[in-house]
């Protein structure tokens, strides 16, 4: 029972990859406005930058993630025989 509650937070495929990264950036987009009104000037804007630039690098690492772990599993299973063979 432990294990069918725990797949639910592995992410499976993109499109669920793609909506945590959506998430993730709406989430950061509101604390950079709430950053540019407690920083007015050139620190609102840098911190802005620096909270939307960590959604980019993070969704990169979880593309990437994605893309290794199908690899991994591309070579676990076993090859297809070809039947024209």
């Amino acid at each position: 029972m432990l294990r069918k509650f725990s797949r639910l937070f592995v992410i499976k495929n993109r499109f669920e990859a793609s909506a945590i990264i959506y998430a993730l950036a709406l989430g950061s987009a509101e604390r950079g406005h709430i950053y540019l009104s407690q920083y007015p000037g050139f620190g609102g804007k840098l911190l802005f930058l620096a909270s939307c630039l960590a959604v980019f690098m993070a969704g990169a690492k979880i593309m990437d993630a994605m893309k290794y772990e199908r690899e991994a599993r591309a070579q676990l299973l076993p090859a297809k025989a070809d039947p024209e063979l």
